[in-house]
């Protein structure tokens, strides 16, 4: 991502002579953003939020996805774009080759670091490496069912792009509780804790009884017609009486994973 270390390269580029100050300036005017029309590509939101700006895929065609995405990897080395096609991923692969597409998440991807995470339980995700078990996680994503599983994975991508190592528990709703308390302990080793469920979003409540840490409560819209479009699980969340649960939006996986990664942050000073 830009960083200090940017500026510096063309500042002592002009000390040395390399390259002209007429060049310099361009290059110091494109760093804050850059304007192609229909988007405003923001290269200066590492600086000012700890990371690169992230295309929202949702809305733009894949040749707009492709543009921004491009534009972005000029400048930084990790680049991310949400709720996006397979068809977005072909455009942006044809401008930017070593771009990964991540699809039970939806993402486009450059740069991730490797997958610290390890999956316990029903999990699809499609990334190659794993931690063994025995190994501490930062972050752990835990989803009440499959189907929670495009959001959850959302979480998971996102979370690590931002450098933390990530943890999953998938498919452990509170339909059989046993399956979540078999993994009290893993609970227990993570500082932050992420729960993604639809329904009527119970599992943030209970995981949120069992552990001192914060926990971060993802409704999702999957449910029946009594869920409202995940209305119902927010509402719920909402309406905890456990310690120390916060709630984001509907399906916003990656918010869940921003909040996740600040608070990894403040931790680390």
């Amino acid at each position: 991502m830009i960083d200090s270390s940017l500026l510096r390269t063309i500042l002592e580029a002009v000390r040395d002579q390399q390259i002209p100050i007429e060049q310099a300036i361009e290059q110091v005017g494109q760093l804050p953003y850059e304007d192609l029309g229909f988007a405003k590509v923001d290269h200066w939101r590492s600086y000012t939020q700890g990371f690169p700006e992230v295309i929202f895929g949702l809305g733009k065609t894949p040749e707009q996805i492709a543009a921004i995405f491009y534009q972005l990897a000029q400048k930084s080395n990790l680049v991310l774009a949400t709720r996006c096609s397979h068809e977005a991923y072909a455009a942006v692969i044809r401008q930017v080759p070593e771009a990964q597409f991540h699809a039970v998440a939806g993402i486009i991807s450059l740069g991730l670091p490797p997958d610290g995470s390890s999956s316990v339980g029903s999990s699809s995700d499609d990334s190659s490496s794993k931690v063994s078990m025995g190994e501490t996680a930062s972050i752990a994503v835990l989803s009440a069912g499959t189907a929670d599983l495009p959001v959850a994975e959302e979480a998971v991508i996102s979370a690590q792009a931002m450098g933390c190592q990530v943890h999953r528990i998938y498919d452990v709703g509170v339909a059989g509780i046993h399956r979540l308390i078999a993994h009290r302990s893993q609970l227990r080793q993570a500082h932050v804790l992420i729960v993604v469920a639809g329904m009527e979003g119970a599992l943030a409540s209970v995981v949120a009884g069992m552990v001192d840490v914060p926990v971060i409560a993802v409704p999702t819209s999957i449910g029946y017609g009594a869920s409202f479009g995940g209305l119902a699980a927010l509402l719920g969340m909402l309406n905890s009486c456990a310690l120390g649960v916060g709630v984001v939006n509907i399906d916003n996986g990656f918010g869940a994973a921003a909040l996740a990664a600040t608070i990894m942050r403040q931790r680390q000073r």
